[in-house]
Formats: C-alpha cells, sequence, structure tokens
C-alpha cells in the first residue's frame, strides 16, 4: 500500500532536504559553503545583480552572512571544487559532475545544433582557439585577439570568437573554470580537470540515474516533473531511471493529497534518506533561482505560491517589483520583498513588501533581523523601506521600534 504524506509534512520533508530548519551558525566557513554546495548539487548563474547575483544566496538562504569570499574560492580557478556547466540552467557544479554530463554534450554534438551547425561551419576557428588555450592557458574570449573577435549582429552582440568559444563549452571542447567580471574564463578540460574525470564517461543510463538519485535527494519528495526539471531532463529516461531506483529501494511511492494529475494522485516519490521533521523553524529570503522555487509547478503545487519574477515586465505594468525574493519562515512562504543594495547610499532598500494570505502576524518581526543580515552581508549601514505593499507599513514600524 502506498503512504500518504500530507502536504504540510511535504513541505517540511522538501525544506529540510535542502538544508533549512537547522540554526545558523555563528560564523560561517568553508566546510558550511561546501556543504550547501554538495547538498543541493548546484549553484544556478544569472547575471542580475540589483540585490546579489544568484549563485551566492542559495548559501545566504541557509546559513546566513558568510563571506563571499569561500565561494570565490571554491568556484574560482583551476583548483576550485567547482566547474561551470549547463546542469539546470548554467550553474556551477561539483567537478566530480562533469563525467555524468557527457551525454548532454553527447547530444549537442549529436545535433549539431541549436546554432546552425555553427561548430562545425567554424572548425578553422575552433581549432585555432583550441591552439590558443593551450599556448596561454586559460582566457576569457574578450582576451583572444583575432579578427573575428568584434561584437556584431545578433546573439547578444558576441563576436565570432564568443560564439566560437560558447558552442565549444557546450560540447565539453572546452570548459568555463571561473568568472571574471561576471566574464567566462575557458580552459581546455586537460588544463582545469583531473584526468580522473577525462575517462570514458558513464553508459547514458547509468548517468541520468545517479543524477535522479541527487536530484531525488536533495529535493526530499518529488514527481517526475520535479525530477525531470532539476537537471533539465527529457522525460523518458528520467521515467525509466525513476523505475530503476524504485526497484532498488532509492525511491519510495507516495501520495500527497491534493497532488493530482486530471482526476488521479500524482505519482510521487520519497527518498529514502529523507527526514520527516516535525517542524521547521526560522526565517530567510529565497534567490528567485533557489531549487525550492525555481520550478514553478512544485512551488504551486507545495506552498500555494505563484511565483514569477518581474524583470522583463515593463515597470508600469509590475506587481511585486523588479527582483522580488519570496520570504520563506517555518515551513512555508509568506511573502515577498523587491531588494536593492544601495552601494553608493550603503542603504538596502525595501522597493516593495508583500504578504501572502495566511501569513503569520509576526511576519514582518521575523523578517525584519533577516533584513538586518542581508544589510550587513552586503557592508550596508542602513534599511530604507518604500510605501509599496501590504507588509511595507508593519515592516517600517518594526524598524522604527527596533531603532
Amino acid at each position: 500500500m502506498v503512504d500518504t504524506v500530507s502536504l504540510a509534512l511535504a513541505r517540511r520533508i522538501a525544506l529540510t532536504a535542502q538544508g533549512f530548519g537547522r540554526p545558523v551558525p555563528e560564523s560561517p566557513g568553508t566546510r558550511q559553503v561546501a556543504a550547501v554546495i554538495d547538498r543541493l548539487g548546484l549553484l544556478q548563474i544569472d547575471s542580475v545583480n540589483v540585490f546579489e547575483r544568484s549563485h551566492y544566496l542559495p548559501a545566504f538562504s541557509r546559513i546566513g552572512d558568510y563571506d563571499r569570499q569561500v565561494l570565490d574560492r571554491l568556484t574560482t580557478g583551476r583548483r576550485g571544487r567547482t566547474v561551470e556547466y549547463w546542469a539546470h540552467q548554467a550553474a556551477f557544479i561539483p567537478r566530480d559532475l562533469w563525467p555524468l554530463f557527457e551525454f548532454r554534450r553527447e547530444e549537442h554534438r549529436r545535433v549539431g545544433s541549436d546554432w546552425g551547425g555553427w561548430l562545425v561551419e567554424n572548425r578553422p576557428l575552433a581549432d585555432w582557439l583550441r591552439g590558443e588555450l593551450g599556448a596561454n592557458g586559460p582566457m576569457r574570449a574578450s582576451d583572444i585577439e583575432h579578427d573575428a573577435n568584434e561584437r556584431r549582429g545578433p546573439w547578444w552582440g558576441w563576436s565570432d570568437v564568443k560564439r566560437t568559444l560558447e558552442w565549444m563549452f557546450r560540447v565539453g571542447e572546452v570548459v568555463c573554470i571561473e568568472r571574471r567580471r561576471f566574464e567566462r574564463v575557458y580552459a581546455l578540460p586537460e588544463q582545469a580537470l583531473a584526468p580522473e574525470l577525462l575517462c570514458e564517461a558513464p553508459a547514458e543510463a547509468d548517468a541520468v540515474r545517479e543524477l535522479i538519485g541527487r536530484a531525488a535527494s536533495a529535493l526530499g519528495i518529488a514527481t517526475e516533473a520535479d525530477l525531470a526539471d532539476y537537471w533539465r531532463m527529457k522525460r523518458t529516461p528520467v521515467r525509466a531511471a525513476i523505475r530503476d531506483l524504485e526497484d532498488a529501494g532509492v525511491l519510495l511511492p507516495v501520495q500527497v493529497p491534493g497532488w493530482t494529475t486530471g482526476t488521479r494522485p500524482t505519482p510521487t516519490w520519497l527518498h529514502r534518506d529523507a527526514r520527516r521533521p516535525r517542524r521547521v523553524e526560522g526565517a530567510t529570503v529565497l534567490s528567485p533561482f533557489d531549487p525550492v522555487v525555481w520550478f514553478r509547478p512544485r512551488t504551486e503545487r507545495l506552498f500555494d505560491f505563484h511565483y514569477r519574477i518581474e524583470i522583463y515586465t515593463p515597470e508600469p505594468d509590475r506587481k511585486f517589483g523588479y527582483y522580488s525574493l519570496p520570504v520563506l519562515i517555518d515551513d512555508d512562504v509568506v511573502g515577498r520583498v523587491d531588494l536593492k543594495s544601495d552601494r553608493k547610499a550603503k542603504v538596502l532598500r525595501v522597493q516593495s513588501a508583500w504578504s501572502e494570505s495566511g501569513a503569520p502576524a509576526d511576519a514582518a518581526a521575523r523578517l525584519v533581523p533577516v533584513l538586518w543580515r542581508a544589510a550587513a552581508w552586503q557592508g550596508l549601514d542602513g534599511i530604507e523601506v518604500a510605501d509599496r505593499g501590504d507588509l511595507a507599513p508593519a515592516l517600517r514600524a518594526e524598524l522604527a521600534s527596533a531603532a
């Protein structure tokens, strides 16, 4: 008989699997930051820097105001713990995951390309670039001197050199070992990765099964769609991996009341090592690209929270703000705040603050310490709350009271 897991317990299982509900360490260091990377399996990268770049935020959400240079050391250079690849979207992943994505690199080679066979058509330039990296070591596209390295036309104005390097990155002919001023630094695989990571990769079915097992561990409880989205995989191989993991006792089938497909319960699985906590306590804000909320259908199923970022929405049409961050209090997402680090004025600006229906009465009081922690983490001295959103008055009152 399939076990039933209540929605409230499913939320607690999911959040605990993601590393929430633990006391925030007083002085988080390398061990704690590395543990976040290992637990999640990836940190999604995004260029928006209005508050802080997205890959820094998951660790802040889980362990508090750590030194960002710690994460930089883990994600930077030939000796870093991570390498960048298209895992979910562009993401830092632990280096030991590199061989598991060979099937994806092979698919890019085989398909020849969403980019119209560019690499095949520009093989001489690709070979020249390999020679440059071999002679000079890791380089940014902007560091390379070549007649084809002039910005032009579509593709974000990329030069032919940049576009060729990006396609080489997709197929694994080069790797990205770090970002400098957010620009990728490319290297040959043999310059950056240990020899054992460059040996024969596992078969696709084995790699998918391993990755889905890791996704299930990171999610705690998940549907097929949730598991497929974690690494942005096609559903057919994911379905086969789920069957294998269920047969092996790694995934345990369960039902969550209210999770339905048509008139039937949506098949759902619990990872065998998932904890079933009685409570999850804490307060924080989440990146729009945190695994807790990045797959919007799962976010709505777990938290009844409809979430979209409004970066590309014209300002007059924005409802919640340019870069609103979900507010997590205990085991529920209870609101959102649009944060901006005004580094010139040294102020954390809360440009809007909104609560969800059913948010606790003390939501503002619980959120204020999080905002002060965020301000300190950003090196800011104050907090200013704009008069926008139903939570804003309570936040201002709490800040005034604390002052």
